[in-house]
């Protein structure tokens, strides 16, 4: 089969590779198409360990169920995320937080991900997804758009808030959704004009350049571009008592920050950790009642490079989306 496999330079490569063939418990997945993020380009770069190498990146799959497991009828479409398998057993699992057992793995991390034409995963661990969605539109939803709700979370966003999202890529315009679907005030904070232009027209009260304060304090606040002095910049323009979450698996270094500035006040930071297939579903729910319109580029699937290196100078407005099965 045709698959994109890592190189040890930081690129990807196309290649050949065996079908895989399901295991206990796994199911079969024709691709279809799979969205492309920031976490690759961070697994690609070294930013994160990588546990092998090659491996198939790609982390949100769309695609039909082709083979295996007896959850899903053959046929079915199902979504894949980052999340591909947990102990069960532990006490993080156990409570609730499997995002943070430390048995997980993940897809097109440990194991070989969708920009490749099948994928195996658990079938525990797959999505049914919304019929209202077609494929494009919901794969960037199976991490951009889980990781940004749990951000959301994360960061106590209530129902009428006033909640400040920094930077704005394929994360921050669906979570920017969600909040507005919950009633909030969205403001943004984000460098370049495309960016911009995208958040006003989706109706953020104000939208600033990197550096510039809100005009009034945050309820709340979620840092989605990898920057560690976002952090601090959010911190000084929350609330006493409010909550600025990070949304990243990799931050540049934190600056010092000022206590009496940044966090006096009962002030909360908090970093986001991987997902649950809980908040998947309340996700998927959401966008499958119509609160959701992700904005996407496609690219083809010949076409995966360039694709991550529009991500990765910040040229994709909304998400990126390979297009992998081929054409009928």
């Amino acid at each position: 089969m045709r698959a994109w496999l890592s190189e040890q330079d930081g690129s990807v490569a196309r290649g050949e590779l065996p079908a895989p063939e399901p295991g206990p418990g796994e199911i079969l997945v024709d691709v279809s198409v799979c969205g492309l993020c920031r976490t690759d380009l961070h697994i690609l770069d070294g930013d994160i360990d990588r546990p092998r190498n090659p491996i198939v990146p790609g982390h949100q799959v769309v695609g039909r169920v082709v083979g295996g497991g007896t959850r899903f009828a053959p046929g079915a479409r199902v979504g894949i995320a980052w999340l591909r398998s947990t102990c069960g057993t532990c006490g993080a699992c156990g409570r609730g937080a499997e995002n943070l057992c430390r048995a997980a793995r993940f897809t097109g991390y440990h194991e070989h991900g969708g920009m490749a034409e099948q994928v195996v995963v658990p079938e525990a661990f797959a999505y049914a997804l919304p019929e209202s969605l077609d494929d494009a539109h919901a794969a960037p939803l199976l991490c951009a758009g889980i990781i940004g709700y749990r951000a959301l979370r994360q960061a106590d966003v209530r129902p009428g808030s006033r909640v400040g999202l920094y930077g704005f890529g394929s994360s921050a315009h669906i979570a920017m959704q969600v909040a507005q679907h919950w009633g909030c005030e969205v403001v943004v904070v984000t460098r370049g004009e495309a960016h911009r232009e995208l958040a006003r027209a989706m109706g953020a009260t104000w939208v600033g350049d990197s550096g510039e304060a809100p005009p009034e304090p945050l309820d709340s606040a979620v840092v989605f571009a990898p920057a560690g002095e976002l952090l601090r910049d959010a911190l000084a323009c929350t609330r006493w008592g409010g909550t600025v979450a990070s949304a990243c698996i990799h931050m540049s270094p934190v600056p010092e920050l000022d206590y009496t500035e940044h966090l006096f006040g009962e002030r909360t930071l908090r970093s986001t950790t991987a997902n649950t297939r809980r908040d998947g579903e309340a996700l998927l729910a959401i966008a499958g009642a119509g609160a959701i319109r992700t904005h996407v580029t496609e690219f083809a699937f010949e076409a995966a490079s360039e694709g991550l290196q529009a991500i990765r100078a910040d040229a994709v407005r909304g998400s990126a989306v390979l297009r992998v099965a081929r054409p009928r």
